[in-house]
């Protein structure tokens, strides 16, 4: 007589993603980060790093930023790389001075986003009817929008009041407005430089004061946005395009049509971060008045994780860097050096903690170079605040590589019925 032996099945193992921060440790690292800086503040007597005009500007420097990786979030959620934010936003500054200065600011920001989603609606057939690579597609729309505002401007704006074949003529402006009380208040507290106390008073004191009307609508998008991807039916169907097409197209999910709707979506919102560079941050269009904030803004996507906090979180650290060349650059960047050098510090000492002792290494040796850099200047060269920005952007992006994770069909090519 024999016996069989039944081993029991063992429970699938679950799959690893990315870890992502608790609330409580995201409000752990945050009061971290602010008490480091108001420590550094205080050794430099930098105080424009944390302060209300150096805040406020940094949000209106961030919000085009952000709204393109808005825009980018859309599209790439349903499966379609978007290299083409720079050129919407290009579409969208013209389309928005072409209007706002004959017809009022509110008609350029309904024509900028108009203007964008028609360069978005270019790249979709593209991309989602014909197939055509997404990056070639991309660029090719970026190269078609600079061509075609300059080739437009010659005809419009050349023989206009104060206008030029490069530029605008003037645009009226949307307004700005603080919240009464508080924005005095927060300043006030701002002024008198106490440790930590008023870093933080600055901080919130920036969110308060010298707001345009399309700053809160550009802030409102970024919730409104999570609401409709992660807590509608509509946004679920969008979400399985970019996760898994052929198997939301088994479940009765228009591919593409919801492909086309998240795409135009995208060139809407890069279209109106293109209509606050020309109506609000300027009040006129210029020849390159981008300036690579559609990239920026896809890289402030992709440090998000494709996530709407982590792009805002992301829009508002570039748009800091970037409000550094206005107010106080090379002091501030001078600053800001001995506070990246004890992030990293910190950075080494976790890296040690997970045993990457290699890392680890390098990061304190990166750490080590900073301190010599800031104790022996006192101050950088222009070239080098003008040059933030960019720099935070591939510094950024290759500390977070590791911990991303993409919509599994991003870019991906996709035909009706391929699963059949």
């Amino acid at each position: 007589m024999s016996t069989a032996t039944v081993t029991k099945p063992k429970a699938p193992q679950p799959v690893r993603g990315g870890r992502r921060l608790s609330l409580p440790v995201l409000l752990l690292v945050i009061a971290g980060v602010l008490l480091l800086t108001s420590i550094v503040r205080l050794v430099t007597g930098a105080d424009g790093i944390t302060s209300t005009g150096q805040m406020s500007t940094a949000l209106r420097l961030a919000v085009p930023i952000g709204l393109a990786g808005l825009g980018g979030l859309w599209a790439e959620r349903s499966g379609v790389v978007n290299i083409g934010l720079e050129g919407m936003m290009i579409l969208g500054t013209w389309f928005g001075a072409w209007a706002g200065y004959q017809w009022g600011p509110w008609a350029g920001v309904i024509f900028g986003v108009i203007g964008g989603a028609l360069g978005a609606l270019l790249h979709a057939i593209a991309t989602v009817t014909f197939n055509v690579n997404h990056i070639v597609s991309g660029v090719a729309l970026n190269i078609l929008a600079l061509g075609t505002t300059r080739y437009l401007s010659k005809f419009t704006f050349a023989d206009a009041p104060q206008g030029s074949a490069k530029q605008s003529p003037p645009i009226s402006s949307l307004g700005d407005f603080d919240i009464p009380g508080l924005s005095g208040w927060l300043d006030t507290l701002n002024e008198k430089h106490w440790f930590l106390v008023s870093d933080v008073a600055g901080l919130l004191g920036g969110l308060v004061t010298d707001l345009s009307p399309l700053t809160v609508i550009a802030v409102a998008l970024v919730p409104v946005s999570w609401w409709v991807l992660w807590r509608t039916a509509f946004g679920l169907r969008l979400r399985s395009c970019g996760e898994n097409p052929v198997a939301a197209e088994s479940l009765g999910v228009n591919v593409y049509k919801y492909k086309y709707l998240a795409v135009i979506i995208s060139g809407g919102f890069a279209g109106l971060g293109g209509a606050f560079l020309s109506i609000v941050a300027s009040n006129v269009y210029l020849d390159g008045q981008t300036a690579g904030r559609g990239y920026i803004g896809l890289a402030a996507m992709i440090f998000g994780n494709w996530m709407p906090g982590g792009l805002a979180v992301g829009a508002g650290l570039f748009g800091y860097t970037d409000s550094l060349n206005l107010r106080g650059g090379t002091v501030n960047v001078h600053a800001l050096i001995l506070l990246l050098a004890i992030l990293l510090v910190f950075g080494a000492a976790y890296l040690a903690w997970r045993k990457k002792y290699v890392p680890a290494v390098v990061t304190a040796v990166i750490a080590a170079l900073m301190f010599v850099w800031y104790a022996t200047t006192n101050d950088v060269p222009r070239q080098l605040v003008t040059a933030t920005p960019y720099l935070v952007t591939l510094l950024v992006l290759s500390l977070s590589a590791q911990s991303l994770r993409m919509p599994k069909a991003d870019g991906l090519p996709y035909r009706k019925g391929q699963g059949t």
